[in-house]
This record gives structure tokens, C-alpha cells and sequence, in this order.
């Protein structure tokens, strides 16, 4: 495949063509990513173009991640944190031609999977981003920008949702019936939230925002944790966020591409493994308030990735790349199947929580 990358692009790092070896890498349906090989002295490194589709200012990235680092640095110099290279000129990007550029450290002899196959996995994973959130702990939330306004915003999710559900076809209404039902009979999850958002012992944490498995790097040999990667949704959220992100990719075998919802179902070792990993660096420091939510955050962030399909069907399926013209709506269905599944097992959940709280 031929990969087109511009020698501009490069040489802002002090590389040229004829010095390295590209290929293009990793699953993420967002930015495009590159390894690239130094030929001269074998180091290798990630080259990622920023997608400004999504990100629409990606200086609020780089500042973002510039300001955690100093502040890992300073406070925790032997963090893994992989933050961006400077170009020659010491700028956190370069900008060619209304694109933007990074490169990062490869950090070697890891993995970074696509799919768990091994509770163990999920443990790591909710470790390390439990960690990350831990040791910014007295970090000044307020220096971050949100880098994607609102992402995580239930209440203006379920207005997007309500919005186009006044705007769309009579067909797609039609064939979504059951599933619009069903995304209105449970707002009461957004109900739920309010009732907590402005509590002081509720706060604002640094979060990732993007929790899933291919989001953190396992030793390749025994699957220990490393670091997290991909770091261009770090911004202030609550800590539903991320537990609760963990808990939507987590805790099926199935992602939300499968139509089969007869395999949507909760692994309890993948959930108990979750919360532990989590729970082994948040316990100490999670107030009262966000103990209680700890379920509840599964709950939320479900509800609301449901939401976010069935708006795109109303929609006319204009922001997830699809398949087939009902992928969408399969995809609601199934998140909806698996929101279900956490009321039905609640009770066992929350069993397993109280457990690992003790």
C-alpha cells in the first residue's frame, strides 16, 4: 500500500524519506497512524496525522497532554506517559497544509489488543487507567480543554437524540419503534445523573475518556501493565467516564457490531477483574458519592452509546461509518441489550463491587 506521506512531514523531525521505514498501523477508526523505522540506528517511533473532522482544535490536544506531562514529570518522573516529540523547532505538532502531525515514542516489547481473551487483560487495563486518574489526582483539572465539547454529556446526548427523533423519516421512525421506546422509557438515567452532577464529593478528574483494550499497552510476555496511549480525549469528565467505558467494552465478548444479541451477555470474572483493577489504584481516593456509582457507571455510559447510534439512524446515519443501512440501528440494538443485561444481573454486580470495596 502506498502511503503518501509528504517528506515535509518528516523532515520537521529530522528524518527524509530514504532514512526510514513507514507502515501504516493500529485498528482506531480516527486518526491515522504509522510505525516508522529509522533505518540508520533501528529506533522506532508512532507518526500519527490528527483527524481535525473530530478534533477541531487540535491545539487544545497537544496543550492538554504538554501540561499533564510537566506535571508527571515534576510530581512522578518514573511514569511511562508517552507524550508527543517536539519537532526541530520545539513545536508539540507540525502543521502542513491544514493537517496536523505528531510523533510519539514506540514503546517496545508491548501489545495492544483489539479484542480481551483473558480476565487477567481487563484487570491490567483498568489498573492503568486507574493509575493515570490516581496520580492526577491534585492536578488543576481547570488547565484542560476539553477536546471534544460535550462528549460525554448525557443530558445533550439525549437532546441530540430527541432532536432527531422530531427531525426524521416516518420510515426510520417505523423501523426504529421498539428502540425509541426504549431510549425514552429509561431517561431516567439522565434523571439519575442530575440528581448527582453538582455534589462536591462528585468532582472533576482528569480522565481519558476512550478506556478501551486497545487503548493501553500489556506486556507482551506476561501481560502486565505498561502505560495508556491515545491520549487525545485527556480532559476534564467524571470518573464514570472511564470505569464506565471500561464496563461497555469490557464485560461482553461481543462488540457492538454483533447482530446475534442472544450472545450479549455479562462475563462476571471480566467484571469483577474490572472493578479490582480499578479499584487497586482509585479506592483510596474515590469519595463516598462515587462509590455508589460505581455500577451506575456502566449503566450511563451504555445508555448513552446507545443514544449516540440511534441519533445517527434518525440522523441518517451521517457520523459512524456503516456497512449496511440498518447497521446503526443493530448497533443501538445490541447496546440496549446489554444496558438490559446489567439491570438484570444488578444485584449480583453490585455484590461483586461491595466485595472488592472491602
Amino acid at each position: 500500500m502506498e502511503l503518501n506521506i509528504d517528506e515535509d512531514i518528516l523532515k520537521a523531525y529530522g528524518f527524509t524519506l530514504d532514512i526510514v521505514n513507514l507502515q501504516q498501523i493500529g485498528s482506531g477508526h480516527i486518526n491515522r497512524t504509522y510505525l516508522l523505522s529509522a533505518l540508520q540506528n533501528d529506533k522506532q517511533y508512532i507518526l500519527q496525522n490528527i483527524n481535525v473532522h473530530v478534533f477541531k482544535d487540535p491545539f487544545a490536544i497537544a496543550n492538554n497532554i504538554e501540561a499533564v506531562a510537566d506535571y508527571l514529570k515534576a510530581n512522578n518522573p518514573d511514569y511511562l506517559f508517552p507524550a508527543p516529540i517536539p519537532t526541530l523547532h520545539g513545536e508539540l505538532m507540525f502543521a502542513h497544509h491544514g493537517d496536523y502531525w505528531r510523533l510519539l515514542p514506540f514503546v517496545a516489547n508491548t501489545m495492544a489488543y483489539d479484542t480481551l481473551s483473558d480476565p487477567k487483560q481487563a484487570y491490567e487495563a483498568a489498573k492503568q487507567f486507574g493509575k493515570l486518574s490516581r496520580l492526577l489526582n491534585h492536578f488543576d483539572t481547570a488547565v484542560l480543554k476539553p477536546t471534544i465539547p460535550g462528549f460525554h454529556n448525557l443530558s445533550w446526548r439525549y437532546e441530540q437524540f430527541t432532536f432527531a427523533l422530531s427531525q426524521a423519516t416516518a420510515v426510520l421512525k417505523q423501523n426504529a419503534n421498539h428502540e425509541i421506546e426504549t431510549a425514552l422509557r429509561h431517561h431516567f438515567i439522565v434523571d439519575y445523573y442530575k440528581s448527582y452532577e453538582h455534589r462536591k464529593d462528585f468532582p472533576n478528574r482528569v480522565m481519558h475518556h476512550d478506556t478501551k483494550i486497545s487503548n493501553v499497552l500489556l506486556n507482551e510476555e506476561d501481560n502486565t501493565g505498561i502505560c495508556v496511549i491515545d491520549l487525545d480525549t485527556l480532559m476534564p469528565g467524571k470518573f464514570i467516564s472511564d470505569l464506565g467505558d471500561m464496563m461497555r467494552t469490557y464485560l461482553c465478548a461481543y462488540a457492538e457490531n454483533e447482530t446475534d444479541l442472544n450472545k450479549i451477555k455479562i462475563r462476571l470474572p471480566y467484571f469483577k477483574a474490572t472493578v479490582e483493577g480499578y479499584l487497586s489504584e482509585m479506592a483510596n481516593i474515590l469519595t463516598p458519592t462515587e462509590k455508589e456509582l460505581i455500577l451506575f457507571s456502566g449503566k450511563y455510559i451504555i445508555y448513552m452509546q446507545a443514544l449516540r447510534f440511534l441519533t445517527d439512524y434518525l440522523n441518517g446515519s451521517i457520523y459512524y461509518p456503516i456497512a449496511y443501512p440498518t447497521q446503526n440501528l443493530d448497533r443501538t440494538k445490541n447496546q440496549l441489550k446489554l444496558l438490559n443485561e446489567l439491570f438484570e444481573n444488578e444485584k449480583i454486580l453490585q455484590d461483586i463491587i461491595e466485595e472488592c470495596l472491602s
